[in-house]
């Protein structure tokens, strides 16, 4: 799909937003106002009226874009979201006439750097993570893992019953009280500092080294199958942690849309009023 959109239909809307942005540059170089640069203008003006028209129909891409009836169509307008998007810099950047300083002006060209640079984060999550993700399950689906680590607790379970209390303890703890993801930090980090299973597979390694002759057998495989438990949970906690760096730009990306649509609007009755 990133593929797809990236290179959708000869990359058009690369080759649109290009003659646009050399068109801007040109006519930038070309134009010598009276004053300096900026966008009181004939061409800040024409270039911020581009500009603005490009960012309210980008959020409204963003507001339509469940409603495309097909992938093609669907690949079309995220190609033309993206490369028109990544347009602003050039465009946005010449109507400002490169000045800057503390007002609402520069408050909605910050916002909006902001909201494309968190843009590009989502292509690369999205044409980088789905390629890890595969890798890191080994080809695997994640319901297999889940299904394979039901059947290593059922089997840590059965080789514990025959094994002194506390071992007993830690097992029911590793089956009971792990868990994967949790809060966002948690996700984010891949880890959980207070697993259950590693904590068992700790404790348990502990005594085997230890146990008495007749439990020796019993121990050493719940060690192994505690292992593979703890192998099996590094994959899905790293699973997680990839799911949520490929949705978490846009908890940023979204909001910073809306505050640049509003700081736009001010920015736009800010020019009028003082026409």
């Amino acid at each position: 799909m990133h593929e797809g959109f990236l290179v959708y239909n000869g990359f058009r809307y690369l080759k649109v937003a290009t003659f646009l942005c050399v068109v801007a540059i040109a006519l930038y170089a070309w134009d010598v106002p009276p004053d300096e640069p900026n966008g009181g203008t004939w061409l800040g003006y024409g270039l911020g009226g581009i500009g603005a028209g490009l960012i309210v129909w980008l959020m409204w891409f963003g507001m339509r874009k469940r409603k495309y009836g097909t992938i093609g169509k669907l690949q079309g307008w995220l190609s033309a979201h993206v490369y028109l998007g990544a347009s602003l810099i050039i465009i946005a950047t010449l109507h400002t006439g490169f000045q800057f300083g503390w007002n609402l002006h520069t408050l909605a060209y910050g916002l909006m750097m902001v909201v494309i640079g968190s843009g590009f984060f989502g292509i690369y999550a999205y044409a980088r993570y789905p390629q890890l993700m595969t890798q890191n399950r080994r080809d695997e689906t994640a319901d297999d893992i889940y299904n394979e680590i039901g059947e290593l607790d059922r089997e840590c379970r059965q080789v514990a019953s025959d094994l002194p209390d506390e071992v007993v303890s830690l097992v029911l703890a590793s089956c009971s009280e792990t868990r994967i993801g949790g809060s966002v930090i948690r996700q984010l980090s891949g880890t959980d500092p207070n697993c259950a299973t590693a904590r068992a597979f700790d404790k348990v390694r502990e005594m085997a080294a230890s146990a008495a002759v007749e439990h020796g057998t019993n121990m050493r495989k719940l060690v192994t199958l505690l292992a593979m438990k703890a192998t099996h949970l590094r994959t899905m906690r790293r699973e997680v942690q990839l799911k949520a760096l490929m949705e978490i730009w846009l908890y940023f990306h979204v909001p910073l849309s809306f505050a640049l649509l509003a700081a736009l609007v001010g920015h736009i009755l800010s020019v009028f009023y003082y026409w």
